[in-house]
């Protein structure tokens, strides 16, 4: 998943600019493509970071990022 979230950041980043904001909905081409990973996501993105709906694609794949090269 981690790949996954790192690589649809750098394409919103590379089409639309630093700026981009994105719902941890981006990372799935549908909400039934992987109901338990959906939940997976939304569970890391609202318990236990308490984002925003929307937040910039720069800040995720940072934090992303940084899970990753700890664990």
């Amino acid at each position: 998943m981690q790949q996954r979230i790192i690589a649809v950041c750098d394409r919103k980043i590379a089409a639309k600019g630093p700026e981009v904001g994105l719902s941890f909905y981006a990372f799935f081409a549908n909400r039934n493509d992987d109901p338990e990973l959906l939940m997976e996501a939304a569970e890391w993105w609202i318990r236990t970071h308490q984002l925003d709906h929307f937040e910039k694609a720069v800040r995720i794949r940072a934090m992303v990022s940084a899970e990753a090269a700890s664990g």
